[in-house]
């Protein structure tokens, strides 16, 4: 090829590359993508408490009631009858003999008198047989009988006319009244009135649920407060030594109950006031404690996360008195370790 061929080619050459050039500078540069400011990691704020050494108490505190602690439930024996008479009320106080609720007896009343007079003519009869045959003459032997028979019809009688009325065997307090309205029939030996003895009383303490009152065991001391004025008392009843009671309820009260006998108590209170009472289940002197939120169970496992430096570590613990805010511990921690509190 000529030296004037090679020289056209190259200048081709310089114009094709800078037609390239000045095309491509066209198209706009593409933008440089920027990175994500780094986000600075939030400090996280703990909570913690430190292990302390102090005296742990398990107590249970709440109020009781004064009811009396003899009781006598007042009921019908026979069933049919309908009340015609109320005579009682809650709260009122009545003395032994007084007739409290009546059931209808116009009949019975009538064939009691018609009683009466049939014995009363057999006595008149009696007499003038014996005067007219003598004492040992027979139809004064078959009168005298027919006397007997009447009397024990006269008694059954009275004692039925006696089963209509509910009558107060003991002077007290009616502390309960079962609803009811007159011309209502009645049920045999179904409880309907309690009289309540305000010479004798006990505390009675009711817990919301029996496993409220876990530790409480017979003899333990209680501090009663009454009117500002603390008085010592000690548990005489808790569930497990309740009497067995027909009565559903007064059963399951005594389920979730303990009694409590005071010592000393003043002559202005009376059956229905109440008492604040603090019962001491399980103390300990000069032992480990942290805040209940710090303890964690996961299972069957107890263990604490505690702050070493800037980092966590778990511990586990072995526990002991637990109340509703602090928790002993018996291994696993040291005092002045930082335990995390809460979630």
């Amino acid at each position: 090829m000529s030296i004037r061929g090679n020289r056209l080619r190259a200048v081709l050459g310089v114009f094709v590359v800078s037609l390239c050039l000045s095309g491509c500078s066209l198209i706009p540069a593409e933008e440089q993508v920027l990175k994500p400011p780094l986000a600075k990691p939030v400090k996280q704020n703990l909570e913690t408490a430190d292990v302390a050494q102090g005296d742990i108490v398990k107590q249970i505190t709440g109020v009781a009631t004064f009811v009396s602690d003899k009781m006598d439930y007042l009921f019908f024996r026979e069933s049919g009858g309908r009340l015609s008479q109320i005579n009682v009320s809650s709260g009122k106080t009545v003395k032994a003999g007084d007739i409290l609720l009546s059931t209808e007896t116009d009949e019975l009343e009538a064939k009691v008198q018609l009683q009466e007079i049939a014995i009363e003519k057999i006595k008149i009869e009696l007499e003038q047989a014996t005067a007219a045959n003598g004492a040992k003459d027979p139809s004064v032997r078959t009168i005298t009988l027919d006397l007997k028979s009447a009397q024990i019809q006269m008694d059954l009688l009275r004692k039925q006319l006696q089963n209509t009325r509910l009558v107060s065997t003991v002077s007290g307090l009616v502390t309960y009244i079962e609803p009811m309205e007159l011309g209502e029939q009645v049920t045999a030996y179904k409880k309907l009135v309690t009289i309540s003895d305000p010479g004798k009383m006990k505390l009675v303490y009711e817990a919301s649920d029996r496993g409220n009152l876990a530790g409480v065991q017979i003899n333990m001391n209680v501090s009663v407060k009454i009117k500002d004025k603390t008085y010592q008392g000690k548990v005489v009843q808790i569930p497990a030594t309740a009497p067995k009671n027909d009565n559903e309820a007064i059963e399951a009260r005594n389920a979730k109950s303990v009694l409590i006998d005071v010592a000393g108590l003043p002559s202005d209170v009376n059956i229905g006031d109440q008492a604040d009472i603090t019962i001491v289940t399980e103390n300990r002197d000069a032992v480990l404690i942290i805040p209940r939120s710090g303890l964690r169970t996961y299972m069957e496992r107890d263990y604490v996360q505690v702050l070493e430096g800037e980092s966590r570590k778990e511990i586990d613990v072995e526990k002991g008195i637990v109340t509703d805010t602090q928790v002993e511990i018996r291994k696993g921690l040291t005092k002045g370790q930082k335990v995390i509190l809460g979630g």
